[in-house]
Parts: structure tokens; C-alpha cells; sequence
């Protein structure tokens, strides 16, 4: 079975990398020239690069947090917790 017939990997996602690159730079070649890309301010910038951590850091606090509600336990009782596996002891 190929790449192009997995599931999830068709159409441009199936395509290797250098020949998305060049068919993403051309669309923005044309953009450029119709007049219709979008060009960034540095507060754009800022305020989208703000956004994108916000929402990572978000994802990974309810990702933590549902793990420790799937045990049962806090954070600190996780760390403090010590497993002795030495059945005599």
C-alpha cells in the first residue's frame, strides 16, 4: 500500500515535501503579484505568535489535568509518592 492510500495522507498531503513547497510558493508569488497576500505588522506578529502559545500551553494544562483526574490523585501526592518495589522492605 502507498502513501497516497492511507488514509489521511491524501491529495496535497500525499505530495513530498518539495513539491508542496513549490506549489505553496507559487500561490504566493501570485498573491504577491495580484496584491492580495497579507503582509504582517510586528504587532500582528506579536499578538498571533501570543495566541498560538496561549492555546498550546491551554492544551497542555487540560491534558495534564485529565490525567491526574483519570488517577485520582494531585500533582504534589505524584511527585511525593515513592514505590518501593522490594518486597522484603
Amino acid at each position: 500500500m502507498t502513501d497516497a492510500m492511507v488514509k489521511g495522507r491524501q491529495g496535497f498531503a500525499s505530495m513530498n515535501a518539495e513539491l508542496q513547497r513549490q506549489i505553496a510558493r507559487k500561490g504566493g508569488l501570485t498573491a504577491h503579484r495580484k496584491g492580495t497576500a497579507h503582509h504582517w505588522t510586528a504587532e500582528e506578529a506579536r499578538a498571533a505568535g501570543r495566541k498560538g502559545g496561549y492555546v498550546a500551553s491551554r492544551r497542555r494544562r487540560l491534558a495534564a489535568a485529565a490525567v491526574i483526574d483519570s488517577i485520582g490523585s494531585s500533582p504534589k501526592s505524584i511527585a511525593t509518592s515513592s514505590t518501593n518495589c522490594d518486597p522484603e522492605a
